[in-house]
Protein backbone atom coordinates (compact mmCIF):
# COMPACT_ATOMS: atom_id res chain seq x y z
CA UNK A 1 0.00 0.00 0.00
CA UNK A 2 1.20 3.15 -0.94
CA UNK A 3 0.28 6.69 1.13
CA UNK A 4 -0.41 10.64 0.91
CA UNK A 5 -0.62 13.48 2.95
CA UNK A 6 -3.89 14.72 2.68
CA UNK A 7 -4.25 18.40 2.34
CA UNK A 8 -1.52 20.87 3.52
CA UNK A 9 -1.38 18.30 6.98
CA UNK A 10 0.86 16.00 8.00
CA UNK A 11 -2.22 13.10 8.11
CA UNK A 12 -0.93 10.26 5.81
CA UNK A 13 -3.69 8.23 4.50
CA UNK A 14 -3.45 4.72 2.44
CA UNK A 15 -4.08 5.50 -1.76
CA UNK A 16 -7.12 2.69 -1.84
CA UNK A 17 -9.69 4.06 1.08
CA UNK A 18 -12.12 1.30 1.94
CA UNK A 19 -16.20 3.18 2.16
CA UNK A 20 -19.15 1.28 3.04
CA UNK A 21 -21.83 3.83 1.52
CA UNK A 22 -24.47 1.04 0.07
CA UNK A 23 -22.98 -2.20 1.08
CA UNK A 24 -22.47 -1.93 4.96
CA UNK A 25 -26.26 -2.45 6.47
CA UNK A 26 -27.48 -2.79 3.35
CA UNK A 27 -26.48 -4.48 0.55
CA UNK A 28 -24.79 -7.29 2.12
CA UNK A 29 -25.01 -9.01 5.44
CA UNK A 30 -22.84 -7.96 8.41
CA UNK A 31 -20.02 -10.73 8.41
CA UNK A 32 -19.62 -10.35 4.45
CA UNK A 33 -19.23 -6.64 5.61
CA UNK A 34 -16.39 -7.85 8.34
CA UNK A 35 -14.74 -9.92 5.98
CA UNK A 36 -14.26 -7.18 3.56
CA UNK A 37 -12.59 -4.87 6.55
CA UNK A 38 -10.82 -7.47 7.17
CA UNK A 39 -9.51 -8.66 3.87
CA UNK A 40 -9.22 -4.09 3.37
CA UNK A 41 -6.46 -4.55 6.52
CA UNK A 42 -5.02 -7.78 5.32
CA UNK A 43 -4.29 -5.34 1.78
CA UNK A 44 -2.49 -2.75 3.94
CA UNK A 45 -5.65 -0.35 3.72
CA UNK A 46 -5.90 2.31 6.76
CA UNK A 47 -8.30 4.54 5.84
CA UNK A 48 -11.66 4.02 6.29
CA UNK A 49 -14.42 6.01 5.12
CA UNK A 50 -18.20 6.48 6.17
CA UNK A 51 -21.31 8.80 7.18
CA UNK A 52 -24.07 8.39 9.81
CA UNK A 53 -26.56 8.53 7.16
CA UNK A 54 -25.32 5.52 5.20
CA UNK A 55 -28.04 2.81 6.08
CA UNK A 56 -29.30 5.51 8.68
CA UNK A 57 -26.38 5.37 11.16
CA UNK A 58 -26.60 1.64 10.93
CA UNK A 59 -23.39 1.78 8.61
CA UNK A 60 -21.33 3.28 11.45
CA UNK A 61 -22.07 0.65 13.59
CA UNK A 62 -20.99 -2.44 11.13
CA UNK A 63 -17.46 -0.30 10.63
CA UNK A 64 -16.94 -0.02 14.36
CA UNK A 65 -18.10 -3.24 15.48
CA UNK A 66 -15.10 -4.67 12.68
CA UNK A 67 -12.63 -2.46 13.60
CA UNK A 68 -12.96 -2.87 17.23
CA UNK A 69 -10.00 -4.79 18.02
CA UNK A 70 -7.81 -3.18 15.77
CA UNK A 71 -4.81 -0.67 17.20
CA UNK A 72 -6.87 3.05 16.76
CA UNK A 73 -3.89 4.72 16.35
CA UNK A 74 -2.74 2.85 13.14
CA UNK A 75 -5.86 3.80 11.56
CA UNK A 76 -7.15 6.59 10.16
CA UNK A 77 -11.55 6.50 10.23
CA UNK A 78 -13.52 9.43 8.37
CA UNK A 79 -17.04 10.40 8.77
CA UNK A 80 -19.53 13.24 7.68
CA UNK A 81 -22.78 15.18 8.87
CA UNK A 82 -25.53 16.63 7.13
CA UNK A 83 -28.07 14.78 5.62
CA UNK A 84 -31.11 13.15 7.89
CA UNK A 85 -30.81 10.60 10.55
CA UNK A 86 -33.24 9.21 13.16
CA UNK A 87 -36.23 10.07 12.89
CA UNK A 88 -35.62 12.91 10.50
CA UNK A 89 -37.16 15.47 12.27
CA UNK A 90 -36.88 19.41 11.27
CA UNK A 91 -33.11 19.75 13.33
CA UNK A 92 -32.07 16.23 12.37
CA UNK A 93 -30.56 17.16 8.62
CA UNK A 94 -28.16 20.56 7.58
CA UNK A 95 -24.56 21.57 9.01
CA UNK A 96 -26.63 23.91 11.99
CA UNK A 97 -24.55 23.92 15.13
CA UNK A 98 -27.16 21.75 17.00
CA UNK A 99 -26.98 19.22 13.92
CA UNK A 100 -23.22 19.02 13.91
CA UNK A 101 -22.76 18.94 17.83
CA UNK A 102 -25.59 15.73 18.31
CA UNK A 103 -24.15 14.02 15.24
CA UNK A 104 -20.54 13.71 16.30
CA UNK A 105 -21.32 12.39 19.67
CA UNK A 106 -23.86 9.65 17.79
CA UNK A 107 -21.03 9.08 15.02
CA UNK A 108 -18.18 8.47 17.66
CA UNK A 109 -20.61 6.01 19.87
CA UNK A 110 -21.85 4.01 16.72
CA UNK A 111 -17.87 3.70 15.23
CA UNK A 112 -16.46 2.90 19.07
CA UNK A 113 -13.65 5.49 18.80
CA UNK A 114 -12.97 8.91 20.99
CA UNK A 115 -12.33 10.56 17.95
CA UNK A 116 -12.66 10.44 13.86
CA UNK A 117 -9.74 11.68 12.15
CA UNK A 118 -11.69 13.60 9.43
CA UNK A 119 -15.04 15.15 9.79
CA UNK A 120 -16.78 16.16 6.84
CA UNK A 121 -20.01 17.93 5.89
CA UNK A 122 -21.38 15.64 3.79
CA UNK A 123 -23.22 18.65 1.35
CA UNK A 124 -22.95 22.28 0.87
CA UNK A 125 -25.51 23.95 3.75
CA UNK A 126 -27.33 26.85 1.82
CA UNK A 127 -29.63 27.49 4.89
CA UNK A 128 -27.45 27.91 7.48
CA UNK A 129 -24.95 30.79 8.06
CA UNK A 130 -21.51 29.56 6.86
CA UNK A 131 -20.02 31.14 10.29
CA UNK A 132 -21.88 28.81 11.94
CA UNK A 133 -20.84 25.44 10.56
CA UNK A 134 -17.44 26.58 10.77
CA UNK A 135 -17.34 27.64 14.41
CA UNK A 136 -18.79 24.57 15.04
CA UNK A 137 -16.50 22.50 13.23
CA UNK A 138 -13.65 24.40 15.13
CA UNK A 139 -15.21 23.44 18.33
CA UNK A 140 -15.49 20.00 17.50
CA UNK A 141 -11.77 20.28 16.81
CA UNK A 142 -11.08 21.55 20.54
CA UNK A 143 -13.11 19.39 21.86
CA UNK A 144 -10.71 16.63 20.64
CA UNK A 145 -13.77 14.58 18.74
CA UNK A 146 -12.01 14.99 15.38
CA UNK A 147 -8.60 15.99 14.13
CA UNK A 148 -9.21 17.48 11.09
CA UNK A 149 -12.58 18.75 9.19
CA UNK A 150 -12.74 17.96 5.24
CA UNK A 151 -16.16 18.85 3.07
CA UNK A 152 -18.00 16.64 0.10
CA UNK A 153 -18.89 17.67 -2.86
CA UNK A 154 -18.52 21.85 -2.50
CA UNK A 155 -17.62 23.93 -5.47
CA UNK A 156 -14.44 26.15 -5.31
CA UNK A 157 -16.26 29.26 -4.10
CA UNK A 158 -17.52 27.17 -1.33
CA UNK A 159 -13.89 26.04 -0.70
CA UNK A 160 -12.79 29.25 -0.86
CA UNK A 161 -14.96 30.64 1.20
CA UNK A 162 -15.03 27.59 4.05
CA UNK A 163 -10.74 27.53 4.33
CA UNK A 164 -10.95 31.50 4.78
CA UNK A 165 -13.03 30.53 7.97
CA UNK A 166 -11.00 28.07 9.48
CA UNK A 167 -8.02 29.91 9.20
CA UNK A 168 -9.32 32.69 11.42
CA UNK A 169 -10.80 30.14 14.00
CA UNK A 170 -7.76 28.34 14.29
CA UNK A 171 -8.48 24.62 12.01
CA UNK A 172 -7.47 22.91 9.08
CA UNK A 173 -9.57 22.06 6.44
CA UNK A 174 -7.85 20.13 4.50
CA UNK A 175 -10.13 18.14 1.89
CA UNK A 176 -13.01 17.39 -0.14
CA UNK A 177 -14.62 14.39 -0.97
CA UNK A 178 -16.33 14.91 -4.74
CA UNK A 179 -17.20 12.16 -7.48
CA UNK A 180 -14.40 11.42 -9.74
CA UNK A 181 -13.60 9.09 -12.68
CA UNK A 182 -13.09 8.87 -15.85
CA UNK A 183 -16.18 9.12 -17.37
CA UNK A 184 -17.10 12.09 -14.51
CA UNK A 185 -14.51 14.53 -14.42
CA UNK A 186 -16.51 17.74 -13.74
CA UNK A 187 -13.87 18.57 -10.46
CA UNK A 188 -10.59 19.30 -13.24
CA UNK A 189 -11.94 22.88 -14.46
CA UNK A 190 -12.38 24.71 -11.14
CA UNK A 191 -12.45 22.93 -7.99
CA UNK A 192 -8.59 21.12 -8.29
CA UNK A 193 -7.54 24.41 -9.40
CA UNK A 194 -9.01 26.32 -6.51
CA UNK A 195 -7.89 23.02 -4.10
CA UNK A 196 -4.58 23.12 -5.31
CA UNK A 197 -4.43 26.68 -4.25
CA UNK A 198 -5.51 26.30 -0.79
CA UNK A 199 -3.51 23.02 0.28
CA UNK A 200 -6.74 20.78 -0.06
CA UNK A 201 -6.91 17.27 -0.81
CA UNK A 202 -9.80 15.16 -3.15
CA UNK A 203 -10.94 12.00 -1.41
CA UNK A 204 -12.58 10.90 -4.64
CA UNK A 205 -15.69 8.42 -4.37
CA UNK A 206 -16.96 6.20 -7.54
CA UNK A 207 -13.66 6.20 -8.88
CA UNK A 208 -14.89 3.23 -11.06
CA UNK A 209 -18.02 5.12 -11.66
CA UNK A 210 -19.89 2.42 -9.97
CA UNK A 211 -18.38 -0.29 -11.49
CA UNK A 212 -18.97 0.57 -14.87
CA UNK A 213 -14.99 1.01 -15.43
CA UNK A 214 -14.83 -2.87 -14.32
CA UNK A 215 -16.06 -3.42 -18.02
CA UNK A 216 -18.75 -5.82 -16.72
CA UNK A 217 -21.57 -3.99 -18.16
CA UNK A 218 -21.95 -4.62 -21.95
CA UNK A 219 -23.28 -2.69 -24.50
CA UNK A 220 -26.81 -4.20 -25.64
CA UNK A 221 -26.74 -7.10 -22.90
CA UNK A 222 -28.95 -7.64 -20.04
CA UNK A 223 -27.24 -6.50 -16.90
CA UNK A 224 -25.85 -9.12 -14.64
CA UNK A 225 -28.00 -10.13 -11.83
CA UNK A 226 -26.85 -9.64 -8.29
CA UNK A 227 -24.96 -6.22 -9.78
CA UNK A 228 -25.71 -2.69 -9.04
CA UNK A 229 -27.21 -2.24 -11.66
CA UNK A 230 -30.31 -4.40 -10.59
CA UNK A 231 -29.77 -3.35 -6.95
CA UNK A 232 -33.90 -2.02 -6.22
CA UNK A 233 -32.43 -0.11 -2.77
CA UNK A 234 -30.36 2.48 -4.55
CA UNK A 235 -27.78 1.03 -6.59
CA UNK A 236 -29.84 1.05 -9.78
CA UNK A 237 -30.49 4.80 -9.48
CA UNK A 238 -27.35 5.75 -8.85
CA UNK A 239 -25.44 3.95 -11.98
CA UNK A 240 -28.24 4.79 -14.74
CA UNK A 241 -26.32 7.76 -15.70
CA UNK A 242 -23.58 5.54 -16.93
CA UNK A 243 -25.26 2.71 -18.47
CA UNK A 244 -25.73 4.27 -21.92
CA UNK A 245 -24.65 2.42 -24.66
CA UNK A 246 -22.58 4.91 -26.22
CA UNK A 247 -20.57 4.99 -22.92
CA UNK A 248 -20.35 1.13 -22.53
CA UNK A 249 -18.77 0.32 -25.77
CA UNK A 250 -16.22 3.11 -25.07
CA UNK A 251 -15.81 1.80 -22.01
CA UNK A 252 -14.60 -1.83 -23.61
CA UNK A 253 -12.31 0.34 -25.32
CA UNK A 254 -10.01 0.19 -22.43
CA UNK A 255 -9.90 -3.51 -21.76
CA UNK A 256 -6.19 -3.70 -24.64
CA UNK A 257 -4.73 -1.18 -22.41
CA UNK A 258 -5.37 -2.87 -19.13
CA UNK A 259 -4.41 -6.32 -20.44
CA UNK A 260 -1.18 -4.74 -21.48
CA UNK A 261 -0.16 -3.41 -18.27
CA UNK A 262 -1.61 -6.77 -16.60
CA UNK A 263 -4.05 -4.75 -14.90
CA UNK A 264 -8.19 -5.33 -14.18
CA UNK A 265 -9.86 -2.34 -16.03
CA UNK A 266 -10.91 -1.79 -12.24
CA UNK A 267 -7.34 -1.09 -11.09
CA UNK A 268 -6.66 1.08 -14.17
CA UNK A 269 -9.91 2.96 -13.58
CA UNK A 270 -8.29 3.84 -10.12
CA UNK A 271 -4.52 4.27 -10.91
CA UNK A 272 -5.65 6.51 -13.50
CA UNK A 273 -7.60 8.53 -10.72
CA UNK A 274 -4.54 8.67 -8.39
CA UNK A 275 -2.61 9.84 -11.50
CA UNK A 276 -4.20 13.15 -10.63
CA UNK A 277 -1.70 14.49 -7.98
CA UNK A 278 -4.54 16.55 -6.23
CA UNK A 279 -6.12 12.90 -5.29
CA UNK A 280 -5.12 11.84 -1.61
CA UNK A 281 -6.96 8.74 -2.11
CA UNK A 282 -9.62 6.71 -4.07
CA UNK A 283 -12.71 5.25 -1.95
CA UNK A 284 -13.69 1.45 -3.16
CA UNK A 285 -16.64 -0.37 -1.55
CA UNK A 286 -17.00 -4.22 -2.30
CA UNK A 287 -19.90 -6.31 -1.60
CA UNK A 288 -17.23 -9.47 -1.23
CA UNK A 289 -13.48 -9.51 0.10
CA UNK A 290 -12.00 -10.28 -3.08
CA UNK A 291 -13.11 -7.04 -4.66
CA UNK A 292 -11.30 -5.57 -2.01
CA UNK A 293 -7.63 -7.43 -2.25
CA UNK A 294 -8.13 -6.78 -6.07
CA UNK A 295 -8.56 -3.13 -5.77
CA UNK A 296 -6.05 -2.38 -3.39
CA UNK A 297 -3.60 -3.54 -5.65
CA UNK A 298 -4.08 -0.48 -7.71
CA UNK A 299 -1.92 1.21 -5.46
CA UNK A 300 1.17 2.57 -5.93
CA UNK A 301 0.34 1.72 -9.84
CA UNK A 302 1.95 4.37 -12.19
CA UNK A 303 0.53 5.12 -15.88
CA UNK A 304 2.87 7.04 -17.82
CA UNK A 305 1.61 10.30 -20.12
CA UNK A 306 0.85 7.62 -23.26
CA UNK A 307 -1.69 5.76 -21.50
CA UNK A 308 -3.15 8.11 -19.61
CA UNK A 309 -3.71 10.11 -23.79
CA UNK A 310 -4.99 6.12 -25.23
CA UNK A 311 -7.34 6.59 -22.34
CA UNK A 312 -8.11 10.12 -23.08
CA UNK A 313 -8.83 8.79 -26.86
CA UNK A 314 -11.02 5.83 -26.08
CA UNK A 315 -13.20 7.05 -23.68
CA UNK A 316 -12.99 11.19 -23.40
CA UNK A 317 -15.47 11.71 -25.85
CA UNK A 318 -18.08 10.35 -23.30
CA UNK A 319 -16.44 11.74 -20.06
CA UNK A 320 -18.91 14.40 -18.23
CA UNK A 321 -16.89 17.36 -17.93
CA UNK A 322 -19.11 20.31 -17.45
CA UNK A 323 -18.50 21.72 -13.56
CA UNK A 324 -22.11 23.02 -13.56
CA UNK A 325 -23.21 19.04 -13.00
CA UNK A 326 -21.77 18.69 -9.96
CA UNK A 327 -23.63 16.30 -7.56
CA UNK A 328 -26.42 18.69 -6.19
CA UNK A 329 -27.17 19.37 -2.32
CA UNK A 330 -30.16 17.32 -2.93
CA UNK A 331 -28.83 14.04 -4.50
CA UNK A 332 -28.35 11.05 -2.76
CA UNK A 333 -25.89 10.69 -0.06
CA UNK A 334 -22.56 9.61 -1.76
Amino acid sequence: MEFRYLGNSGLKISEIIFGNWLTHASQVENDVATASVRAALDAGITTFDTADAYANTAAEQVLGDALKDERRASLEIFTKVYWPTGPKGHNDVGLSRKHIMESIDGSLTRLGTDYVDLYQAHRYDSETPLEETMQAFADVVRAGKALYIGVSEWNAEQLRAGHALSKELGFQLISNQPQYSMLWRVIEEEVVPASRELGISQIVWSPVAQGVLSGKYLPGAELPQGSRATDEKGGADTIKRFLDDEVLTAVQQLKPIADELDLTMAQLALAWVLHNDNIAGAIVGASRPEQVTANAAAAGVKLDDAVIARIDEAIGSVAETDPSKTVSPESRPA
